[in-house]
């Protein structure tokens, strides 16, 4: 994918893991407007690994938005491009993803 196209995915995921966690963890909705909603991507080397960091983040219940995309421009109907993870307290988003680098 181009730098477009990953940049309209993470927004994608942003958006979703946002309305998400409105309905599971308002307050830490509440806190993360309130303290100028912060966003981190972050990489992973193959589709495993992207499952591996979901499976583990819905262990911790955190709020979790899958990304398909539409099939539209550069990839296939269907495709899994990402994942967000969140709105949550960072010392429990670590836990899954510290072991990643940024994007």
């Amino acid at each position: 994918m181009g730098a477009g196209k990953i940049s309209s995915q993470a927004a994608h995921a942003a958006v979703l893991g946002v309305e998400n966690a409105r309905n599971s963890h308002r307050d830490w909705v509440t806190s993360w407007f309130n303290q100028g909603q912060a966003k981190v991507v972050v990489k992973v080397k193959t589709l495993t690994e992207l499952g591996k960091i979901k499976d583990r983040a819905e262990r911790l219940m955190l709020p979790v938005a899958v990304v398909h995309d539409m099939g539209l421009t550069q990839i296939q109907p269907g495709t899994l491009t990402c994942i967000g993870i969140g709105p949550a307290p960072s010392e429990i988003i670590d836990k899954v993803t510290r072991c990643l680098k940024l994007l």
